[in-house]
């Protein structure tokens, strides 16, 4: 960090201290003076929340601002915006999208990914949904599926097919679009736990303006990297349980009049993989490369349906109880409800197959960190429109 940067930095925590200590400030207050500061995002530009630190040293500021002011931390229905968008905005948007940065942390607004579709799940770049372009702008027509928050999100990002004839990973572009545009339909998606967190989302001759398209034409793979690399390690953070969870098994443990030697020793493991799970994390927290993210994912989810899955058998014959039943709703993603354990149980499946299944990421792991040969791939240089598609 150069001597310019330290002064900058020391006088941005000064000001925020000093600006604290002066009375009461709403939560939106805190937040919009953390971000006139470049303290939002501490390895994001000036301008953009951030004060242009490396990555490491920023994740070194940001642990050291939720330490000494108690900032609070990310909330689930911001994790897509704060986690996936904001750094893909940076990394590939304009100067003119630095005011959708202030709104994802200040305001909160919500955010989606359209990406998934009916044959576009595992093998992304196999997208269908097409962007033609008419003028200084593009009309969109395609569908996309298992959209997280999509009923309650302002802006989506979004990967499309502009170039048929090219090869599925270099025929696609990157856009950004607003929930409310006209041609957008949002349908729910039941899950198991009775909710719908997920939606199919129909784009019928939807109009984005040229100005909302990320990186260049064709290029949308690259642009996408940079969200899916974001998301795995956001997502490490969403899907592991934490020590709470393992210490709530403990407790039943306890609780429980059928222990056996068995059960002890799969608990005794499970607190052992959660402290190790944590330690992973922490140690490569500050990785500015984000190619540790799918070994994160992989641990935490696999941790999460363990735990989940040891606690429930603990309940005995009353596992097979729902207490909540099945409400057939859209869960209020602005609660950060607790759940019960069944609960738990049944929404944990999920964990290994949304931000890209473990099977998936294992390949990741071994291609992109171990540097092990890489599965034959036949279609990677036939144009997409002669690729097979099911």
């Amino acid at each position: 960090m150069t001597a310019t940067t330290a002064s900058a930095l020391d006088g941005a925590i000064e000001n925020l201290r000093s600006w604290l200590d002066a009375g009461h400030r709403t939560p939106q207050e805190i937040r919009a003076t953390v971000y006139r500061l470049g303290l939002a995002w501490p390895h994001f530009p000036t301008g953009a929340g951030g004060l242009g630190l490396d990555p490491v040293t920023g994740v070194a500021v940001t642990a050291r601002l939720s330490a000494e002011f108690g900032l609070p931390a990310v909330p689930a229905r911001s994790v897509i915006a704060c986690g996936m968008a904001a750094p893909t905005l940076v990394a590939h948007g304009g100067g003119h999208h630095h005011p959708l940065l202030r709104r994802i942390y200040v305001d909160q607004e919500i955010w989606c990914q359209l990406f998934s579709e009916p044959s576009a799940g595992s093998d992304l770049a196999n997208v269908a949904t097409t962007a033609r372009r008419d003028g200084d702008r593009w009309v969109v027509n395609g569908a996309k599926v298992w959209t997280s928050l999509a009923h309650e999100a302002q802006w989506a990002m979004l990967l499309a097919r502009t170039d048929p004839d090219a090869p599925k990973h270099r025929g696609l572009t990157y856009f950004i679009v607003r929930l409310d545009a006209p041609g957008v339909s949002v349908r729910p998606l039941f899950q198991i736990t009775g909710e719908a967190e997920f939606n199919e989302v129909l784009l019928d001759d939807v109009v984005i303006p040229d100005s909302d398209r990320l990186g260049g034409v064709g290029d949308g793979w690259s642009v996408a990297i940079t969200t899916l690399t974001s998301e795995r390690g956001a997502l490490s953070n969403v899907a592991r349980p934490g020590g709470n969870a393992v210490d709530r098994a403990v407790r039943l443990w306890h609780q429980c009049e059928h222990r056996n030697p068995v059960d002890q020793v799969r608990l005794a493991d499970l607190w052992i993989r959660d402290r190790l799970v944590t330690a992973t994390l922490n140690r490569t927290a500050d990785d500015p490369t984000g190619s540790t993210g799918p070994m994160h994912k992989v641990l935490s989810a696999e941790l999460h349906q363990d735990v989940a899955e040891f606690t429930a058998g603990l309940l005995g014959r009353g596992a097979l109880e729902y207490p909540r039943g099945y409400p057939m709703t859209r869960p209020d993603t602005s609660a950060e409800a607790e759940h019960d354990l069944l609960y738990d149980y049944l929404r944990s499946r999920g964990s290994s197959i949304e931000g890209g299944t473990s099977e998936i990421l294992r390949n990741i792991i071994g291609e992109r960190i171990l540097g092990l040969e890489p599965e034959p791939r036949v279609d990677k240089a036939v144009p997409w429109r002669e690729t097979r598609r099911g």
